[in-house]
């Protein structure tokens, strides 16, 4: 229900971004986020945005260079990415929460992408 787009390889210092949409049902009164997995690595909380676009929240490895939105009316979600370096590579996944309250907990979120693959080189 969740289907994630735009990742590829990008070099160091390049951008991207990243788009989710949802099919079948509407996910407006949710809170959306996006997480990655690095390779061999656990999957990490990158950023989340509350119901109505407000209150995006960061990790503290992207904050400053990631940039989540939505787009209520598309039903979608997006991550800009700028500055990028080889430690975010990783598969980027976008969630949408139980909640309409952000949150970086994994528990909260209960419908998941596919994941989209983000490689940079350095």
């Amino acid at each position: 229900q969740l289907q994630a787009s735009g990742g590829g390889l990008v070099q160091t210092g390049g951008s991207l971004r990243l788009s989710c949409i949802a099919s079948r049902r509407t996910f407006s009164n949710n809170a959306l986020g996006w997480f990655r997995q690095p390779p061999g690595k656990e999957r990490e909380f990158v950023a989340t945005i509350n119901w109505n676009g407000g209150n995006p929240y960061y990790a503290d490895s992207v904050k400053g260079r990631f940039t989540i939105s939505r787009d209520n009316a598309k039903n979608a979600v997006y991550l800009q990415m700028n500055d990028l370096k080889p430690e975010d590579t990783a598969i980027y996944y976008c969630a949408a929460s139980r909640y309409t309250t952000i949150s970086s907990q994994r528990a909260h979120y209960n419908y998941w992408g596919q994941g989209t693959l983000v490689t940079v080189s350095s």
